[in-house]
């Protein structure tokens, strides 16, 4: 009889141990199949800056390219903004180049940027663009989405969600000293 006793712990304890697994894993997987065709797409995608500045993502090119899908009224990408912020300015000698792209108004993302000091360009896009962002595989067009793009336009790193400044540069770092997929 204690053997059956025994077994809803064993459960409880496989759960925990299973569900701290997946945490552990979180964001380590390659990016999905048809992310490189996505990101030649993204590296096409021209669009107006917040000063109504027209802006190709593909000038950029040759740098690790970190674009960030964002809006001034969503709370996690608001939460990451500082983080990326500073990991762009410590970042930007070392062939680092932040990219937001805003789904949101001009007005509101000029704002922003004033009010927080991004450092890097903030692009303006309708919420149609994040339809291009199922390949690398947010379907649901969900926000923030951080895209992480090497020297040569491979997809390295899609993370679906805030970023910490410590996980966003624990993906750049390989990319500057290497080429190994994350």
């Amino acid at each position: 009889m204690s053997k059956f006793r025994s077994l809803p712990a064993l459960a409880l304890i496989l759960a925990v141990l299973a569900a701290g697994a997946g945490l552990a894993v979180r964001g380590y997987s390659p990016p999905p199949r048809g992310a490189d065709d996505a990101a030649a797409a993204l590296l096409a995608l021209s669009l107006p800056d917040a000063h109504g500045n027209e802006q190709t993502v593909a000038q950029w090119k040759g740098r690790v390219i970190v674009v960030n899908y964002w809006a001034t009224w969503c709370p996690p990408c608001r939460a990451e903004i500082g983080d990326f912020t500073a990991a762009s300015r410590d970042l930007a000698e070392e062939g680092v180049q932040f990219v937001g792209i805003g789904i949101d108004d001009a007005g509101r993302v000029r704002a922003f940027g004033e009010r927080f000091a991004v450092p890097y360009p903030l692009l303006v896009a309708p919420p149609r663009v994040l339809e291009q962002t199922a390949g690398f595989g947010n379907a649901a067009g969900a926000l923030p989405l951080t895209v992480i793009i090497d020297r040569q336009g491979v997809v390295r790193h899609v993370e679906l969600g805030a970023m910490s400044r410590k996980e966003l540069e624990a993906r750049l770092r390989p990319l500057l000293g290497g080429m190994t997929r994350t």
